[in-house]
């Protein structure tokens, strides 16, 4: 049986957990954001740099997305000499997506500027024990997300 005081216990964890990660995720969007691409935009920029999609229908499944709504997130990177699309030449109906240079220089860009200021964030406003405290936290969590 288990005790309702670790339950409780493990509630508030949770709460406080996914409301600390979600304001620094979003904070860790606006700063690299700063150049003016959407969520979704941002989203399929990294997926595609990170090579876990090719497409825009492969982009749409990972983000729980409509395919148009996809498509039109692609066409905004396209325009913008992000990505750029090149015909599958084992199927001619699809294309395949690609980073080009400077959509390479942008998802870098953003990184680092993640980074950054999440470094000197850290810096700033923690101590050496917190910080410690903090990439203890960080073990844990990766732990968490581990299957």
């Amino acid at each position: 049986m288990t005790d309702p005081e670790s339950e409780d216990l493990a509630a508030r964890t949770a709460h406080e957990v996914r409301v600390a990660v979600g304001r620094l995720w979003r904070r860790l969007r606006l700063v690299a954001n700063e150049g003016g691409l959407s969520a979704s935009q941002s989203s399929a920029l990294a997926r595609i740099a990170k090579g876990e999609a090719d497409t825009a229908a492969a982009l749409a499944a990972m983000d729980g997305v409509r395919p148009q709504s996809m498509a039109a997130t692609v066409a905004a990177l396209e325009r913008d000499g992000l990505v750029e699309r090149s015909v599958d030449p084992a199927d001619g109906r699809r294309a395949i997506l690609r980073m080009t240079p400077a959509g390479e220089a942008r998802f870098r860009g953003d990184r680092a500027a993640r980074q950054e200021w999440l470094a000197r964030t850290l810096r700033e406003r923690l101590d050496d024990g917190e910080l410690a405290t903090v990439l203890e936290a960080a073990a844990l969590l990766q732990r968490l997300t581990e299957r």
